[in-house]
């Protein structure tokens, strides 16, 4: 624990299992959302290719998680950390200037 307290510049164990449990209801958010948002933009799973539904199903995802997670981070009054967290890695995917 200490050894992430650290890393995140973290001050409580509160702090620590707040961000796992934001990553894990966010992770699940965005996984159950990209279902009747794949609907919506006409990818239903019954009448897609299998090798074309799940790329774009997995991108969905991905986009949707990267939006969601600082509204979900601030729901557990961690928003500070998320954002940054976003910053970090859009720098990571080419985005300079963020």
């Amino acid at each position: 624990m200490e050894k992430l307290k650290k890393r995140w510049g973290l001050t409580s164990n509160w702090q620590i299992l707040a961000i796992l449990i934001v990553f894990s209801i966010n992770g699940s958010f965005a996984a159950w959302i990209a279902k009747p948002a794949m609907d919506f933009i006409q990818f239903p799973y019954e009448s897609t290719n299998f090798w074309l539904y799940w790329p774009v199903r997995i991108l969905l995802i991905f986009i949707i998680y990267q939006i969601t997670l600082p509204i979900v981070g601030f729901l557990f009054g961690q928003f500070k950390f998320f954002w940054n967290f976003e910053k970090k890695m859009l720098r990571r995917f080419g985005f300079k200037k963020i």
